[in-house]
């Protein structure tokens, strides 16, 4: 058969001098892109590309990545970090925004602390104290700016870390699951042993647990250890399928009558492995060949190690493979008129299972991409024989909302492929999409590129092979792009690796999170195996994982429609206290507002409403300010009412990162916190730093019941559920707190409501109903004294009708902690909005200026955020040596301003 030559128009945004090969059935047809290719171009898809260039442009996310020191930490250290935040779109150190929120979040996905950050052009930095008030565990430092949250929380930097705790700990424990099937459940039995700082194990100690699956309890009980100090406790889980994880919350009482808390992660509740199939381009289609990758997902959270035959209806074998060590993997397979497919699994340990394949449509496209060379890129578009010569398509690949390369794909051949070099194109995620006649998706795939010419090469120019201890450093590096020196910001982590020990391939960087995991959904293993070499077996993973872990970013039906969204959060440039003054319900205009504080000093400044009776202050102010609003109407009338702009907190949500979870914390980070304790030790000897608890517990001789300041009227701890202010020291905000904390009550939207129940438990503040508009989080939760909460009948009687659907009691602090009576002040309120937070400096001897015979424990040894690379491209940096021989491990890590980022990974030796 004699097969015509077709031409094809591609529009190239980014270069438009590079040359494309389109071929049709092998024959090869070569088009030169030039500036007259946008005018020859296909009128509605040119219209089309502009509506997604000004769609996304008006919209543009952020996101933000943070150069931490140590993947690892200890109670007693600070986790000292650098956040670089880029507008999505064009790459760029972002303008969007001015203000970063940085959190640390605990294993019951509560935030522990919250840093506000000040940005400029996308940078800042900062660090967290770990105290000895945090116990050990999984955390997670999450980043975001207000902006971000418009598009959810996969733009948002969530990292899992552990930090274990040696210095100012007395029980360690060690625990281990099996999981084995017992009548068509599963029986988890799970063994912890409890021990002290010296290994030497707690017998015969009461033990109180509570097991918890998704966080719902489904056992508790009590034991005694044994000689071992172990106790085992066995749990079913009857939905194996839904309740893969949970935690153990263990009571130990030691011999001094000291009674510690441990929650122990419960990893693995279900031996039952999660497979699923993916065809390229989204679906299987008779007689077209037909990419199909697969995932294998254990109860871990990880990929698991499977190997997979695919057999028809028949039972005849029609493929074989085996997975990776992530348990990804892809074949072709063109399905057979009227056949379906299953695959049977084998995974590691033996058992097997068998999934059914997605059902294969009798008509459709499928769009296949091969990503494996290179320096080009192959795309193919395949039809059945019945949609030729009707319906044309179009495809188009973007990056982030930048349109690349643009076509009209005719339908008169069953295949149309199409060659694009790499270099045309940005390092990140391409989505390339095939688009109907009017523009709706049929199929879509995602692809990785790898370039080096957006990336900034950081070489050392006077770096030694090796060095002594204490020795000073004075180390010079060059930076450049494409052989031309570079301008940027750039932070420094530099640790011992005796001490610090690197994992490579599970490594969070600039460039795996940026470039890739950003653009993903859901837990990536291993992101920087990717990035560590660049042949073609690593191509070909990745290239698996895009398959298995793409999504859509672009709403093409709104981009159709022409609809914009408006968004829920605003950006926040800059610091501001905003709100509304209103008189009997309408906005007083020109009424004089004035912004007092006391915290720190004295100050005060004011303002005039506008005609919807807003105001603002543009003011930046640290964290705890404490300020009085005043308003006034233009004739001086007190008898006003304010109300504050205040953005809602950031809800918490499960961990996502559930294959960085590690059961026993302690014993995984063993050998650092051996070297870190030495250190705290020192520092604490030096008096310069402190515990807050102290581990052993007074011996108390007479017990009275606690009691408080309460407007309880059925009077103080006659409630169902009492929170102090000490179990509020580490809430971010009142609804958070309480959310899962009470049974049978759920938090929606800064309210409370009982189970069943369509209105808002009541909010009593001081004895004074709030009302149903009360929003939880419109009270400083450190202004809290207590909150008693009121739900059964019992409780709540005493308040008639108004108590129906439960009562909330909350009684604020009044100076030193006694109640006094609340009164209104017409056109007066008090404000305590978050402020910024103080950003310490990294503390680096200087034994040439002041020298030190003690020892230099340090773990990590130098932290610099903001190196700044001269118009040279020339940056420097000094530093001293520990006392602490080994390898040490130089991670530079950066932005210019054009959006190129860079990586090196330096080491030397301290003998």
């Amino acid at each position: 058969m004699k097969i015509k030559n077709i031409t094809f128009s591609i529009t190239l945004s980014r270069t438009l001098s590079k040359r494309f090969i389109l071929s049709v059935f092998g024959v090869a047809i070569l088009s030169l892109i030039g500036s007259s290719s946008v005018n020859a171009q296909d009128a509605n898809i040119s219209n089309f590309t502009t509506k997604i260039d000004e769609l996304t442009s008006k919209s543009a996310q952020e996101k933000v990545y943070l150069h931490m020191d140590k993947p690892y930490y200890a109670i007693g250290d600070d986790i000292w970090f650098k956040a670089y935040t880029i507008n999505a779109k064009t790459g760029l150190p972002s303008t969007i925004s001015g203000l970063l929120y940085v959190e640390l979040i605990n294993e019951k996905d509560s935030v522990t602390k919250q840093l506000k950050l000040p940005m400029r052009s996308g940078i800042t930095w900062g660090d967290f104290k770990l105290t000895d008030s945090l116990s050990e565990g999984n955390y997670r430092v999450r980043a975001y700016t207000q902006w971000m949250r418009n598009a959810g929380e996969n733009f948002f930097f969530d990292k899992t870390i552990k930090i274990g705790n040696s210095w100012a700990n007395k029980v360690f424990t060690k625990s281990s699951n099996v999981v084995s099937s017992e009548n068509n459940q599963q029986k988890v039995t799970t063994t912890i042993q409890f021990t002290d700082k010296q290994n030497i194990p707690y017998t015969n100690a009461q033990i109180n647990y509570e097991v918890k699956l998704n966080n719902k309890t489904v056992e508790r009980g009590k034991g005694t250890t044994n000689a071992e100090g172990e106790i085992t406790i066995e749990t079913v889980n009857k939905q194996p399928e839904a309740l893969k994880s949970g935690q153990i919350i263990a009571n130990i009482t030691l011999p001094n009558k000291q009674v510690v808390n441990k929650e122990i992660p419960l990893k693995t509740t279900s031996k039952d492995v999660d497979v699923q199939f993916f065809p390229e381009g989204g679906k299987l289609v008779e007689g077209l060949p037909n990419k199909v990758a697969i995932k294998s997902v254990n109860s871990n959270g990880l990929g698991e190690l499977t190997t997979c035959i695919i057999i028809n209806n028949e039972g005849t074998e029609i493929s074989k493979l085996e997975t990776n060590k992530l348990g990804m993997g892809s074949f072709f397979l063109n399905p057979a008129a009227g056949q379906t497919y299953k695959a049977n699994l084998t995974f590691s340990d033996g058992t097997k299972k068998t999934v059914n394949l997605p059902i294969a449509e009798k008509s459709g496209r499928v769009l296949s991409v091969s990503n494996l060379d290179s320096t080009k890129m192959s795309i193919k578009v395949y039809f059945t024989e019945d949609l030729l010569n009707k319906e044309d398509n179009y495809l188009i690949a973007q990056h982030n909302g930048i349109v690349y390369f643009s076509t009209k794909v005719a339908s008169s051949k069953q295949v149309v492929s199409l060659t694009v070099p790499k270099d045309s194109l940005p390092s990140g995620i391409l989505q390339i999409s095939l688009l109907s006649s009017t523009f709706m998706p049929l199929n879509e795939r995602i692809a990785f590129i790898n370039n080096l010419y957006d990336k900034i090469d950081v070489q050392p120019e006077n770096l030694n092979t090796s060095y002594g201890k204490r020795e000073k450093v004075d180390l010079s590096l060059a930076t450049s792009n494409n052989g031309k020196p570079v301008q940027g910001s750039f932070s420094v982590a530099v640790t011992n690796t005796t001490a610090v020990k690197p994992d490579p391939e599970n490594e969070t960087n600039i460039l795996t999170k940026l470039l890739l995991t950003s653009d993903l959904v859901g837990y990536v293993e291993k992101p920087n195996y990717y990035f560590l070499n660049n042949d073609r077996n690593t191509r070909f993973d990745l290239d698996n994982l895009l398959l298995t872990q793409g999504w859509r970013k672009i709403d093409w039906q709104q981009i159709n429609s022409g609809v914009e969204t408006p968004p829920k959060f605003l950006v926040e440039k800059k610091m501001q206290i905003s709100g509304t003054v209103t008189r009997s319900g309408k906005p007083v205009v020109k009424g004089k507002v004035s912004l007092v504080s006391f915290t720190g000093g004295f100050f005060m400044t004011d303002t005039l409403t506008d005609d919807k009776g807003r105001f603002n202050f543009d003011i930046e102010f640290l964290d705890s300010t404490k300020f009085v609003v005043q308003a006034r109407t233009d004739k001086d009338r007190k008898f006003v009412d304010i109300v504050m702009d205040k953005v809602p907190g950031m809800l918490t949500s499960k961990n996502p990162n559930t294959g960085d979870i590690e059961v026993n914390v302690n014993q995984a980070l063993a050998s650092y916190l051996q070297e870190s304790s030495r250190y705290f030790d020192d520092q604490t000897k030096r008096g310069l730093l402190n515990r807050t608890i102290l581990l052993d517990a007074v011996n108390i001789v007479e017990k009275r019941k606690p009691t408080h300041n309460s407007s309880n009227l059925g009077g103080a701890g006659n409630a169902d559920a009492v929170f102090t202010a000490k179990d509020l020291e580490t809430a971010f905000s009142l609804s958070q707190y309480l959310q899962g904390r009470i049974a049978g009550v759920q938090i929606r939207n800064g309210q409370a409501f009982a189970r069943g129940s369509q209105s808002p438990m009541v909010i009593m503040l001081d004895g004074m109903n709030m009302g149903e508009e009360f929003n939880l989080d419109d009270l400083v939760v450190q202004d809290i004294e207590t909150v008693e909460i009121l739900k059964s009948i019992g409780t709540t009687a005493i308040y008639g009708m108004q108590g129906g659907a439960g009562v909330i009691v909350i009684n604020t602090k009044r100076g030193d902690g006694v109640r006094s009576v609340n009164t209104y002040t017409p056109g007066l309120i008090n404000f305590n909005p978050k402020g910024l937070s103080v950003v310490r400096e990294f503390y680096s001897p200087k034994y040439d200026v002041k020298p030190d015979s003690r020892p230099d424990l340090r773990t990590t040894v130098f932290w610099e955020p903001q190196m700044v690379s001269d118009a040279n491209g020339k940056a420097k940096i000094s530093y001293f040596n520990t006392d602490v021989p080994g390898v040490y491990r130089i991670v530079v890590e950066g932005i210019d301003v054009n959006g190129n980022l860079a990586r090196k990974v330096l080491n030397y030796e301290v003998k």
